[in-house]
């Protein structure tokens, strides 16, 4: 666990800019709440890749949003509930169940709908809230820390130096 946090601290540390960290977190997001062996993940792999996306601020926040999923599942599960179950929109589900392309994507399960719709009703809130976060954690709180003497001195120690490398 300090492990993780220690990790964390670095990214946001480091030279990456702000909306790579956020945007890596923001997808982890997406595919930590909704079931991982789902046809959409391979696109948020796809994007994750394919775009200068920090991948460790990913993997660091997958294992979180991942843990906190099977809090909300039932959560997920009345929304995607109150969705498949919407009346103006049963002959769309059927039709799109009838489709190869999406009974393999299943949106018909009401836990993989309603964590989808709510990750991505909630995809640019958290980015533009956490580039925000970022960028006032460097300017503000990182800057104090940088130059406190309980920090230096913590840089300074042996055994903080040795616990650090071993987490590297």
């Amino acid at each position: 666990m300090i492990t993780q946090i220690i990790k964390f601290l670095r990214v946001l540390a480091s030279e990456a800019e702000p909306v790579q960290i956020s945007m890596g977190i923001a997808l982890a997001m997406v595919a930590g709440f909704t079931p991982l062996f789902s046809l959409h993940n391979v696109l948020v792999i796809f994007v994750l890749l394919a775009f200068r996306i920090n991948l460790a601020a990913f993997l660091l926040a997958l294992a979180f949003f991942t843990g906190l999923a099977y809090l909300l599942d039932p959560v997920f599960h009345n929304v995607g509930l109150f969705i498949l179950q919407y009346a103006e929109m049963q002959a769309t589900w059927t039709n799109m169940y009838n489709s190869i392309f999406w009974r393999v994507a299943h949106f018909n399960n009401t836990i993989v709908m309603g964590s989808l719709v709510a990750t991505l009703l909630a995809f640019i809130p958290m980015v533009l809230i956490l580039n925000f976060l970022i960028k006032r954690y460097r300017t503000h709180i990182l800057v104090y820390l940088n130059n406190s003497k309980i920090v230096s001195w913590l840089q300074s120690s042996k055994l903080v130096t040795r616990f650090t490398s071993m987490v590297e």
